[in-house]
């Protein structure tokens, strides 16, 4: 009789995804928009599945929250990744502005907005 074949697992624990780091070396809000800074022609072939994933989902502006639910990555890992690809400029990032604690009303309006279209 011949064992049953394993299967391998395709999860990567977190830690490994980040190298360990667990908060973004830069500050990154939930809602800030990411867009993708390389062409369709550049080559991403020797980055990680994780940076190939965010770099097509970003060809539409994606908030970080929505990256993390779209490609199931936990956000906190989300956060890192987007903050360490927006470092080697592979990503835009457009953080919203708070003024003296004040809400950003383009943020407020944007969800609104979006609220209305469900």
């Amino acid at each position: 009789m011949q064992p049953a074949p394993v299967e391998q697992s395709s999860l990567v624990r977190p830690y490994a995804v980040t190298g360990g780091r667990t908060a973004p070396r830069t500050q990154l809000a939930l809602e800030a928009l990411v867009s993708s800074a390389t062409s369709v022609h550049h080559d991403l072939s020797t980055r990680t599945p994780e940076y190939q994933a965010i770099s097509a989902l970003c060809r539409q502006v994606r908030s970080v929250a929505e990256i993390s639910a779209m490609l199931r990555i936990p956000l906190g890992v989300t956060r890192i990744l987007v903050a360490d690809m927006a470092a080697e400029h592979l990503v835009q990032l457009h953080q919203p502005q708070l003024d003296a604690g004040k809400p950003d009303l383009n943020l407020l309006e944007r969800v609104l907005s979006g609220l209305r279209r469900l």
